[in-house]
């Protein structure tokens, strides 16, 4: 049996990988600023989440919802701790995808609407109505077109507003810093401009925090970064099981449960509770949200020193590198010469940076010497 080719592969085979590191076969070491789409958050085979997981699937890997877990439990509570939701309800699921796609359905269950607001160069995800909110045609297949979504520029507040207040739209979605699409922070006063008019029209107030949560903005949640902003539902993945399958949807406690209102299989499973309770705890052991944002403003203020950039975005270890014409060849020269790992967006002109929030300072500036080679041996883009 074939591998469905949907996937263009990197003649690299990490085996193995440590901190912020990954190494090949061959025993190549590799710098890996990329974190796997932004899901290493800890750090490759940190101890304290190996010996979580291996303690937990000597014991028991997993049973259906349909029996008490007190790891789901205690989950919730260090991540309402940590987030400072404490009030908030917690479903557990799979995947990013997955958790836009159950808090859309919970806003369609709230309000009784079906279309959705969502923003220009936003992704959220490859399911129905996570892909069909993502601006990109292309990865949407014929079944997901029966869902109706207006995508819009958050700058313009005119169409935002007036979509809004015709009542039809089930929700607003929305990454603080939109990833894939290029690192762009969402502006704070156009934000809670919407989060009003949302109030206002019953209009639910999603925060996809799946690519810039889990303290990689320098704060728990991006959107905590504007103060007196208030979602009506949080989702989250990536980061939170540093490589183990597990997501998150943070229901505000205004919102009331039934049973069989939202199901999974998999989701809140012992192994992966197990595996979100180790990353929650090296993140408050280790400070790394204090740090990400330390080293984040340390990244890009010495990325002002390389020459050659059109532009530097992000916040936190969320960082995004503008040149004036397409990275893909410099990418590879960093890869293939260099060793280093980093990522690509939506748009062909920008090197997204999303290293493990325990990478160090050290390692940073291992970077910036071999972007600044790579940089001015490379002909104008």
């Amino acid at each position: 049996m074939k591998l469905f080719d949907v996937y263009p592969l990197y003649d690299i085979e990490p085996v193995k990988g440590y901190g912020a590191y990954v190494y090949d076969g061959a025993g190549n070491r590799y710098l890996d600023l990329y974190g796997g789409h932004a899901v290493i958050s800890i750090g490759h085979a940190h101890p304290t989440y190996v010996e979580a997981i291996s303690r937990q699937v000597s014991l028991l890997g997993f049973y259906s919802n349909s029996v008490q877990n007190k790891l789901q439990q205690e989950l919730a509570d260090r991540l309402g701790e940590q987030s400072g939701l404490h009030d908030h309800q917690l479903f557990l699921i799979n995947s990013g995808a997955e958790a836009n796609e159950n808090a859309l359905k919970l806003a369609s269950f709230h309000n009784n609407r079906s279309a959705v607001l969502a923003l220009k160069k936003g992704f959220h995800g490859r399911t129905s109505a996570a892909v069909r909110a993502t601006d990109n045609p292309r990865i949407q297949a014929a079944i997901n077109q029966g869902i109706e979504v207006t995508y819009l520029e958050l700058e313009d507040l005119d169409a935002i507003r007036n979509h809004l207040l015709s009542k039809k739209y089930t929700a607003f979605i929305v990454e603080a810093i939109q990833g894939i699409g290029g690192i762009h922070v969402a502006d704070p006063s156009a934000l809670l401009q919407v989060r009003e008019w949302c109030r206002e029209t019953d209009t639910l107030f999603i925060s996809d925090e799946i690519q810039c949560g889990y303290g990689r903005s320098g704060m728990f949640f991006a959107y905590q970064a504007i103060p007196d902003l208030e979602p009506d539902l949080v989702t989250v993945a990536k980061g939170m099981g540093n490589g183990f399958p597990i997501g998150g949807l943070l229901i505000h406690p205004r919102f009331k449960a039934w049973h069989g209102m939202l199901g999974t299989t998999f989701g809140g499973s012992h192994l992966a509770c197990a595996a979100g309770i180790a990353v929650l705890e090296v993140i408050e052991k280790e400070k790394l949200v204090e740090k990400t944002a330390q080293l984040g403003q340390y990244l890009m203020e010495r990325l002002t020193e390389v020459p050659g950039l059109v532009e530097i975005r992000g916040r936190g270890l969320m960082v995004g590198i503008e040149l004036d014409g397409p990275v893909a060849a410099l990418r590879k020269r960093l890869l293939f010469e260099k060793h280093i790992f980093t990522g690509s967006s939506s748009d062909p002109n920008v090197i997204r940076l999303l290293p493990p929030l325990n990478i160090q300072k050290v390692q940073l500036n291992e970077f910036l010497q071999a972007f600044t080679e790579i940089m001015q041996s490379t002909p104008a883009l």
